[in-house]
């Protein structure tokens, strides 16, 4: 995919040394273009976690290319990197981890100000995603004060306030009920597809991951089509 904004080929990732060396990746290929949503649907043990952790430039690979945005990532120091995931790539996971004691506001805008952004700035873009996701009436209620699925869009969109290219979201509907499950998930697909992120999403519901562009797996050290 010449146009991706995600891409890894080649990637290797082995942890430990000689004879306990376990090879997790080998030669893997993934590419994710602009506005598409990626399943990652894959047993437990067979590399989900190391798959994330190396888009997410948590871990680094052993060999092969790894890009974002255009940008070789692969061998980025460690402040380079830090710098990519704040400002390049958002996370989203099974809990929220909203700060108690900030409001739904103050949840989204602390991302941005890290980042170097205004007070104004911030809260302007802070109320831009809360109307996107429908949770302006929700805007100063703290987390203890909104629902499971209020939660998770507000956790939703404090990945995406930086502007990411890069979505990664691990099981993101995983602790919801399934009619909460779909509102936030077509909440995501609609900010995914207006903003023309990439997402990787992984995920155990087959019926969520259906929805989504295409389904991979991790199979004999590979990713897949599923």
């Amino acid at each position: 995919m010449s146009d991706a904004v995600f891409q890894m080929s080649g990637i290797r990732r082995t942890y430990g040394e000689g004879e306990h060396a376990l090879t997790v990746l080998d030669n893997a290929e993934l590419s994710i273009g602009a506005g598409e949503l990626v399943a990652l649907v894959a047993p437990s043990g067979a590399g989900k976690s190391t798959l994330l952790h190396l888009a997410g430039l948590l871990e680094k690979p052993d060999a092969g290319s790894l890009q974002i945005g255009g940008r070789e990532c692969g061998s980025l120091s460690d402040a380079e990197r830090t710098a990519m995931r704040r400002t390049r790539i958002g996370f989203i996971y099974q809990f929220h981890h909203l700060l108690p004691e900030l409001d739904a506001r103050e949840n989204i805008t602390l991302p941005l100000q890290i980042a170097g952004a205004s007070a104004e700035q911030s809260r302007g873009r802070a109320d831009e995603l809360l109307d996107m996701l429908n949770m302006s009436p929700r805007a100063t209620h703290r987390p203890s004060e909104l629902s499971g699925g209020e939660q998770q869009r507000v956790a939703i969109a404090r990945a995406v306030a930086n502007q990411p290219r890069l979505l990664l979201a691990d099981e993101p509907t995983g602790n919801l009920d399934p009619s909460t499950s779909d509102l936030v998930f077509g909440a995501l697909t609609e900010l995914v597809r207006s903003t023309g992120l990439a997402a990787l999403i992984a995920t155990h519901n087959h019926e969520l991951a259906a929805r989504m562009d295409r389904i991979v797996t991790i199979r004999d050290l590979q990713i897949v089509p599923r």
